[in-house]
């Protein structure tokens, strides 16, 4: 089996899976584990992130439509026949559309299976692990109950607990909510989560709507920013009306959190983002000891 992963939380399924040896491409922003950077890459940006503010960014994307963003190596692509090329048709930004990953591969020869990955739950992200293991001939279910049992252990380390009222944002201008499964994480580390829904798909939401929330924890995971970033960009809501009467940051529990490897990418990962965010609510230990890497005071 050949795989070619054009998404990061995919490769992260297949690192998990054990099945790595089988992984011959990837995208660019494939980052984990650090095996993957001997692996060929397929696509690219059309934006330089690094170069731009989080505003910019989000007019950049903007201006393109959807998967315009990236590129996708058709020629290197068909060089390194794949048997199994994993994707996604869940978010127009997060990578390589369903749509133009199909037309490539239909010029392929015969046999080439397209798999598109759209969880929007931690149930999903299970079942997307399930349907990887299936086509790979890897038993799942230790794997999966393994992950199940770590967020078992969060429910039980955060039992009876208060629960405090959580913003999670995955950007920062616009201010954006994080939906999906990030507000079940919450749930699971002892948090009420606001401004999103489990499974929802949220959208940039108006300044008023966080001030009226009153969160008592922020907790900042911008999708694809490292932790320094965020901390270089804390301007862009340090600097809006009433973000110092926010309870949240007269009581110094603005935290930002690693969004790539544990909240934005819907992979296996997200069992330790709960670990995390444990102790960002409540400062217990869950399984590792949580590093600066992976959750720091924003103060």
């Amino acid at each position: 089996m050949r795989i070619v992963s054009l998404l990061p939380a995919a490769t992260d399924i297949v690192a998990e899976l054990g099945c790595l040896p089988a992984l011959v491409g990837r995208t660019h922003e494939c980052d984990w584990p650090a095996a993957v950077s001997t692996v060929p890459v397929v696509t690219g940006s059309a934006i330089e992130p690094e170069r731009l503010s989080s505003r910019e960014i989000s007019t950049a994307v903007g201006g393109h439509q959807g998967s315009s963003l990236y590129a996708l190596d058709s020629e290197l692509l068909a060089g390194l026949a794949p048997d199994l090329v994993l994707t996604q048709d869940l978010c127009e930004v997060c990578a390589v559309s369903y749509r133009r990953v199909t037309e490539a591969v239909r010029v392929l020869d015969a046999g080439v299976e397209v798999l598109s990955l759209e969880p929007r739950t931690l149930d999903g992200i299970f079942d997307c692990l399930r349907q990887v293991a299936d086509r790979l001939g890897v038993d799942a279910e230790p794997r999966i109950a393994a992950l199940q049992t770590r967020l078992d252990d969060v429910r039980r380390a955060v039992a009876g607990r208060p629960r405090p009222r959580v913003a999670a944002i995955e950007w920062l201008d616009p201010v954006w909510p994080a939906g999906h499964w990030v507000p079940e994480q919450l749930d699971t580390a002892g948090g009420i989560p606001l401004l999103a829904n489990t499974g929802e798909h949220t959208e940039p939401v108006d300044w008023q709507a966080v001030l009226d929330a009153g969160p008592e924890v922020i907790a900042l995971m911008p999708c694809g920013l490292t932790p320094d970033r965020t901390v270089a960009e804390l301007d862009v809501l340090a600097t809006r009306p009433g973000w110092a009467d926010l309870p949240a940051v007269r009581e110094g529990r603005v935290w930002v959190v690693d969004g790539p490897a544990y909240f934005n990418r819907p992979g296996p990962r997200v069992v330790r983002g709960a670990e995390v965010l444990a102790h960002v609510l409540h400062g217990v230990t869950v399984g590792a000891p949580v590093s600066p890497g992976e959750a720091r005071l924003a103060g």
